[in-house]
């Protein structure tokens, strides 16, 4: 409508110059073809101050804090008190003491399993029927019933963590550079290793940019402090499995890897590091406490970052239904401190890397990459996007083998 108004306008303007014209002796035709490029002009300004306008507005009404209701879904029970789904509700409970939020705003669904198309929708149905206005949906498996539920649902927020789709209203995804706190932790398992094999547990193949990514900033950050290391990667084909996590874990230890990384949701690599006398880093919450003799460190979220600032902007009416993608620098991810187990020297060799992060502009996937199949991506002064990395990365780093 406001375009609408703004077009009518402008053509008012249009047909006024003109009829005063019709008085004077006709202008050259230059001077038409200026009026006319001007009046579009006109136009384009008023159509960007109308969709400046909205975007401040927000695409979504304000909502008293007094009236929120959020909605988690999540895959697992938070009362394992480790790992994915723990980390993921810590960011719950941080976002509720943030704003201020009674106990009975926040509605949780539980132990949905992610590959259970009826389970995840009835889950999401019953926050809506319980009022909801935001629903948080934490696992990758929940992306198409967000989808195919907003549309039905045009006036309640889903918010989709770890996808990619989106509608740019109701419905957007979150994520992070979680690699910049990959490739962190990889110096420290690059200079603890001694037998020059890091193990890492990987909950998806290489045909999954997400955890590929991680693994390659892992590597890469191995690399860096330690260039004749590898990193080997068992694949269980699945976000949650205790058993074939621990089985992975400990066939990695068989191949002869010293530190055991992860992208799963269990501690229970850390336990197997343990139990075999190795060194691990754990993922998602800081994994120290099940395996205090194993852990270098974790690579953690801090998921009240987003999940703070998404529901302030439904209090304050400015949701945009804009995708989130936060990094280091928001404090949205970071590594554990370091523990006593760290090889000396890493906390400094850490502390250089964060700064080159932070403060200089190192963006982990710079310039030329060699990968190991031999070829290479990337280009030199170059990085690469942010839809490169969460979209099409299937390849490894020089030094990654896959057993």
């Amino acid at each position: 409508m406001k375009k609408l108004v703004s077009l009518l306008t402008v053509s008012a303007m249009v047909i006024s110059l003109c009829a005063c014209g019709s008085t004077k002796p006709e202008k050259p035709a230059e001077t038409t073809e200026a009026t006319e490029t001007e009046a579009e002009e006109t136009v384009k300004e008023a159509d960007a101050s109308a969709e400046t306008t909205e975007a401040a507005e927000g695409v979504m009404p304000a909502i008293a804090k007094e009236d929120i209701k959020v909605g988690v879904i999540h895959i697992t029970d938070p009362a394992e008190g480790s790992g994915y789904t723990y980390t993921h509700d810590l960011g719950i409970q941080g976002m509720q003491k943030n704003l201020g939020l009674d106990d009975s705003q926040i509605v949780r669904k539980n132990n949905v399993n992610d590959s259970d198309a009826t389970a995840i929708e009835n889950a999401m149905r019953e926050c809506v029927e319980e009022g909801c206005n935001i629903i948080f949906a934490t696992s990758w498996g929940f992306m198409d019933t967000c989808e195919a539920l907003a549309e039905e649902f045009p006036d309640v927020i889903f918010s989709h963590g770890t996808g990619y789709k989106s509608n740019g209203k109701n419905f957007n995804n979150y994520f992070g550079r979680i690699y910049q706190a990959r490739y962190l932790a990889g110096i420290a398992a690059g200079l603890k290793t001694e037998s020059n094999k890091l193990g890492y547990v990987a909950a998806m193949g290489q045909e999954n940019s997400e955890v590929t990514g991680g693994i390659n900033a892992f590597a890469m950050g191995a690399y860096s402090v330690n260039p004749d290391c590898e990193v080997y990667v068992k694949v269980t084909n699945s976000w949650f499995d205790p058993e074939g996590e621990t089985q992975a874990a400990q066939a990695l230890v068989d191949l002869g890897c010293d530190v055991i990384a992860q992208h799963c949701d269990t501690p229970n690599p850390q336990t197997v590091a343990e139990q075999n006398g190795v060194w691990g880093v754990g993922y998602n919450s800081d994994m120290s406490k099940d395996a205090p003799g194993a852990v270098l460190t974790s690579v953690m979220w801090d998921w009240s970052v987003y999940y703070t600032q998404a529901v302030q902007s439904v209090i304050d009416g400015t949701w945009s239904g804009e995708n989130y993608f936060g990094g280091m620098v928001d404090g949205l991810v970071d590594i554990a401190p370091l523990s006593d187990l760290c090889a000396d020297g890493t906390q400094e060799a850490v502390d250089a890397a964060r700064k080159q992060i932070i403060e200089e502009g190192f963006n982990v996937f710079d310039g030329v990459i060699e990968t190991n199949d031999g070829s290479t991506v990337g280009a030199e002064g170059s990085t690469l996007s942010d839809a490169d990395i969460t979209g099409s990365m299937n390849w490894y780093f020089k030094n990654v083998v896959v057993k």
